[in-house]
């Protein structure tokens, strides 16, 4: 078995007037994150943890943000269509570690039900799915609620066969 690993990074500025989408859900909230799609920093730092391992660029390679086929799609969309991207080249997930800087909301609550949603999009096992969330203590643009960013490192999986 060949694997291979893969490191992601996303950041969106915190706004009025947009919905809060992390991990695939919609959190209560009084700000959202402001993108072209719906802004999800974790999904996004998924897909580009998982396209950097199998070697196909990044996520505005593929999903451009000039596209008005991804204005404001649902990133769990961009998830499916990036497990499928890495499957052309014989890869499966093996799994993901991710965290998401956040001063507010309080992600921890709304763990269990990002992993439920992130597995059941890619098809895997919650086991496989590691999030965890932290504060920057108050210090730069998370701690000042500006904006979040997540961060996301994933393990990628091809039998020798392929």
């Amino acid at each position: 078995m060949k694997i291979r690993v893969g490191f992601g990074y996303d950041v969106h500025k915190l706004v009025e007037g947009r919905d809060l989408w992390m991990g695939g859900i919609k959190i209560d909230h009084s700000l959202g994150l402001l993108g072209h799609s719906d802004a999800d920093v974790l999904i996004h730092a998924i897909c580009d943890a998982l396209l950097g391992a199998a070697n196909m660029r990044d996520i505005g390679y593929h999903f451009p943000d000039t596209s008005a086929a991804t204005l404001d799609i649902d990133s769990k969309i961009l998830l499916k269509k990036t497990i499928g991207l890495i499957a052309t080249k014989g890869y499966k997930l093996g799994n993901i570690d991710a965290t998401i800087c956040a001063e507010r909301p309080k992600m921890n609550p709304h763990i269990p039900a990002m992993k439920k949603c992130l597995a059941d999009v890619i098809g895997c096992d919650e086991d496989d799915i590691s999030i965890k969330a932290t504060t920057t203590e108050k210090l730069g643009f998370t701690g000042r609620e500006e904006g979040i960013s997540a961060y996301a490192t994933v393990l990628i999986e091809k039998s020798q066969s392929d």
